[in-house]
């Protein structure tokens, strides 16, 4: 038996409309879903419903952990941060009627100002709490600034919150050039999600983007060593995963999460 439960990030399968999204994670064995709120508005857009989309949820047995993303928080001021924080509560709400324990926020892509990150992310916080879903802090590889678990946990404790959490990747952590090992310093209940992937041996790390991901064990990581420092945390929730392939986009999706969640057992259960 796995110490983990498996997720499709609903990324892996991008094309594919939202409700077959998670109609084809509940047949191919997946026990929950990451949904982006691009493709939640795209589906309200042609006349669908949150109803809708929580009853093919519920009707696939599938758990929301988290939905993404909330963006133009961290390190607006003013008008601006006042209209961005509109959009992260609209979308938190779509959050909530989906029954997700998190949403994601990502960082920018620029240099940030870290005291001013960590007092807008105790905002999000906040926010979150009396919507009740909670934010969670996500780092990125190939962004300027915050690109390393050490990074996103510095303003995990400058927001002094205790609902703070934070977002996994082992892609994100190779492209970032942080330490695997900092998955050490965290504690369970500070992880929200660890999304679960792979990179290539090329091109170069710092040439490498979403779209070279690849298939856990199909590429060079130290996913054994990930996955025991996650243990180590205590964590022993979800591994999503999370691919922005076109070549995968361009196959049939069951075929695509069937072999994920193949690829994703390979590794975890060996």
């Amino acid at each position: 038996m796995s110490r983990f439960r498996y997720c499709l990030n609903s990324s892996t399968i991008r094309p594919t409309p939202i409700l077959d999204k998670i109609r084809i994670a509940g047949e191919t064995g997946y026990e929950a879903i990451e949904l982006w709120h691009d493709d939640i508005d795209a589906h309200l857009s042609k006349g669908g419903t949150i109803a809708e989309l929580r009853k093919a949820l519920d009707d696939n047995g599938l758990a929301v952990p988290t939905t993404i993303y909330l963006k133009g928080w961290i390190d607006t001021t003013g008008d601006l941060h006042r209209t961005e924080l509109e959009e992260c509560r609209r979308r938190m709400g779509q959050a909530v009627a989906l029954g997700a324990e998190f949403v994601i926020a990502g960082p920018t892509q620029g240099k940030v100002d870290r005291t001013l990150a960590g007092a807008n992310y105790k905002e999000l916080l906040e926010e979150g709490r009396r919507l009740g879903v909670r934010p969670a802090m996500e780092f990125l590889g190939f962004v300027d600034d915050i690109n390393r678990i050490e990074d996103a946990a510095e303003i995990m404790e400058r927001s002094g919150h205790p609902d703070a959490t934070i977002v996994l990747d082992p892609f994100h952590v190779f492209r970032g050039g942080g330490s695997m090992e900092a998955i050490g310093s965290l504690k369970g209940s500070q992880i929200a999600i660890s999304h679960f992937n792979d990179a290539p041996a090329s091109p170069p790390r710092l040439q490498q983007h979403d779209r070279d991901r690849v298939m856990p064990g199909d590429g060079h990581l130290d996913l054994k060593r990930y996955l025991q420092l996650l243990e180590s945390t205590g964590y022993n929730r979800w591994l999503s995963l999370e691919l922005f392939r076109e070549d995968l986009w361009a196959r049939d999706p069951r075929e695509v999460a069937r072999l994920g969640l193949e690829k994703m057992r390979a590794v975890v259960e060996s």
